[in-house]
């Protein structure tokens, strides 16, 4: 083979899309498909799955990335699978949340779990709160599927949780008025009072899985953890958007394999605080990250919780009126249902290895999408990493294409949509 012949290596992934993305969290599987001449490469995905496909081709040469005079040829159907799921719910031990904890206790399995369970969602669940009695001590305790603990077992809770791996995980701290997002950093790497998690509840996250942190409060925020102060200022729309983006910066700061970059989040934060209903006829109606802060609340209860307000919408979370006691059902129906869709699809497609003699030319690469609409066919360009991100682009990594975010979001809206991705590949000497 001569030096600076190029060949041209077509691979065509299609990808059919299901629902909205969280990007960059989940596999894709790829079944091949065979054909007559050359030799198939293998690629990964996420640190798992394969990528094993056979080449065909009639030896065409030079020119464009035109599937009729290429070298070689690949193609494979994407088999799209959501991302598994870490959820942390944090509960406000404080005396004024009796009848909230009982709600919360009542629905959790067969109005959140039992629902997400029938989506087959590869999820868990870590509570952060008190473990105990909710009617004389605002503690929490939970039964069975989800906690070891029997059914009837709270009525006299053991002396500790029950965990139920690898689906459900108590860790005992309590979590007053004001200090939910406190207590989310301290304990992150610190033991719990029953030494279940000797090293934090940190132990307990998968770092494959996209993270859904749920904060249950009828209080604002205003504590201090290692030396920094978070305080919404009552209701101070401001001094909340300013507690939402250092609590950001700090949880990012933690741990950036398990919850991600400002570029690439990989986590959310619903709330389920003293909010004004969204529709008085609707109390379970969650108030979506467009709306703006609401700085009206239900009940008697002193704070809409403006900073964890602020961080649902920062974060793309959903928030809910703490006061619907009778509409708890609704609520954790409704917050499985966020669960299921913020799962999502993944963006991230593999490289794979060229046949013999072939090497890679990353630099031709060509991503077109066509939406289900049968609208015009999109063509998707490069950028040389993550930072330069933008609508309509991609970036690559070692052995991976990743979609920029605002084109994930793009393409994940289109269940019906394909992606088509084309490789060039470079001749080299024997």
């Amino acid at each position: 083979m001569e030096n600076s012949l190029m060949k041209t290596l077509v691979a065509a992934i299609v990808v059919p899309v299901a629902f909205a993305v969280a990007c960059g969290s989940a596999e894709n599987a790829l079944t091949s498909t065979s054909g007559n001449t050359g030799s198939g490469g293998a690629g990964n995905l996420n640190g798992s799955g394969g990528l094993d496909i056979a080449s065909t081709g009639n030896g065409g040469s030079g020119g464009g990335l035109d599937e009729n005079t290429a070298c070689a040829k690949q193609e494979a159907v994407a088999t799209l699978k959501t991302a598994p799921v870490d959820i942390i719910i944090v509960v406000d031990n404080s005396g004024s949340m009796t009848e909230s904890i009982g709600g919360i206790q009542k629905n959790i399995n067969d109005s959140f779990a039992k629902i997400i369970d029938a989506s087959g969602i590869d999820y868990r669940v870590i509570l952060l709160a008190r473990h105990g009695q909710s009617s004389s001590s605002q503690s929490v305790c939970i039964e069975a599927p989800l906690s070891g603990i029997p059914v009837g077992g709270c009525a006299a809770p053991p002396a500790m949780p029950v965990n139920n791996p690898p689906k459900f995980y108590h860790y005992s701290q309590e979590v007053s008025s004001h200090d939910a997002l406190c207590q989310v950093l301290r304990t992150y790497t610190a033991a719990d009072e029953h030494k279940l998690a000797p090293n934090g509840w940190k132990a307990w996250l998968r770092p494959d899985a996209f993270k859904l942190v749920v904060v249950v409060t009828d209080d604002n925020a205003n504590c201090t953890v290692n030396g920094k102060t978070y305080s919404e200022g009552g209701t101070n729309p401001i001094k909340a958007t300013a507690l939402a983006a250092q609590f950001d910066l700090d949880l990012l700061a933690l741990d950036p394999a398990q919850f991600g970059t400002a570029m690439k989040r990989n986590y959310r934060l619903y709330s389920i605080v003293a909010i004004a209903d969204k529709d008085p006829k609707n109390p379970a109606t969650p108030w979506p990250p467009s709306d703006p802060l609401n700085v009206l609340k239900c009940g008697n209860n002193p704070s809409p919780g403006l900073g964890y307000q602020a961080l649902s919408i920062l974060t793309e979370g959903l928030r809910f009126p703490i006061c619907s006691l009778n509409n708890y059902d609704s609520i954790f129906k409704e917050l499985a249902k966020g669960v299921i869709s913020g799962a999502g699809l993944s963006c991230n497609f593999p490289i794979p290895a060229a046949p013999a003699g072939e090497l890679i030319n990353r630099d031709s690469i060509v991503v077109t999408f066509t939406p289900g609409d049968g609208s015009g066919t999109q063509n998707f360009s490069q950028v040389a990493s993550e930072a330069e991100c933008a609508a309509g682009k991609f970036y690559l990594s070692a052995d991976e294409i990743q979609l920029c975010k605002d084109t994930c979001d793009t393409v994940g809206m289109d269940k019906d949509g394909k992606i088509k991705i084309l490789f060039g590949c470079i001749g080299v000497s024997n």
